[in-house]
């Protein structure tokens, strides 16, 4: 590895991806981060920060992304699929439309992103797949969602094998419910768990129900272990999709 680490980051101007950018950057790493709209967070951090245009759903953008990364820095170390979305929908409510745009965004995302990203990768490299619980249990109106999460965790772990030889490792992270903008979102939707709850109200019965913590993990606790699993000290992991929920679901 040269000394400008690289990290691509998709999804990442705002929310879990927002935190994961700026923890890598803080490490030191060189941050292009992948998505539909810049919203200047390269700019709030300047110097080995960069915005690339792209959409996760389309295989030849996520190839150009890992392009840019080898002309900008030359190199490129770690690359985190974080884009994706959530959204709750009863089975009879879910159309063809709902199915396509999900699995596009959170799993097809996934696979071809992990598929150029080979491309470049060397020996040490590592690839994090930001996933959910929901990947592992399923939970009322969330069978799609819960379909493309089990998915990435799917994907996770056959690839941790394939590109075990190449001396690449491959990891997920599974948070629960963490506060940010998209998942308030979610939650104020019509057949979302919250059921016309404030979500603080629903939030705070979650945590009261369900959490060994007594708390929600935070974005930056989930970009902590992303961090920790790019680094040389997980140099053991891969194959793994690793619960940041505070005790939620223990396993």
């Amino acid at each position: 590895m040269g000394n400008k680490r690289t990290v691509i980051i998709t999804g990442g101007t705002k929310g879990i991806g927002a935190s994961i950018a700026q923890a890598f950057h803080k490490e030191g790493y060189h941050i292009l981060i992948g998505a539909r709209h810049d919203n200047e967070l390269v700019k709030e951090l300047g110097d080995r920060a960069l915005f690339f245009p792209l959409d996760v759903t389309n295989p030849t953008h996520l190839k150009e992304i890992v392009q840019k990364a080898i002309k900008w820095s030359g190199q490129l170390d770690v690359f985190v699929n974080n884009a994706g979305f959530s959204e709750w929908m009863p089975l009879e409510q879910i159309n063809e439309e709902f199915w396509q745009r999900m699995l596009d965004t959170n799993l097809k995302s996934v696979l071809f992103g992990c598929q150029a990203a080979v491309s470049e990768l060397k020996a040490g490299g590592a690839i994090i797949n930001v996933s959910s619980i929901a990947g592992k249990r399923g939970t009322s109106n969330n069978s799609v969602y819960c379909a493309s999460k089990f998915g990435v965790n799917g994907i996770t772990q056959a690839l941790a094998k394939e590109l075990g030889a190449k001396g690449i490792r491959v990891n997920a992270v599974c948070p629960v419910l963490v506060k940010t903008e998209g998942l308030v979102d979610a939650l104020n939707g019509k057949y979302s768990p919250a059921q016309g709850k404030s979500v603080d109200k629903f939030l705070a019965d979650f945590i009261q129900g369900n959490s060994a913590l007594g708390r929600l993990p935070t974005g930056s606790e989930v970009a902590a272990l992303c961090l920790f699993l790019a680094s040389d000290k997980a140099s053991a992991i891969t194959g793994q999709c690793i619960n940041v929920d505070c005790g939620v679901l223990p396993q």
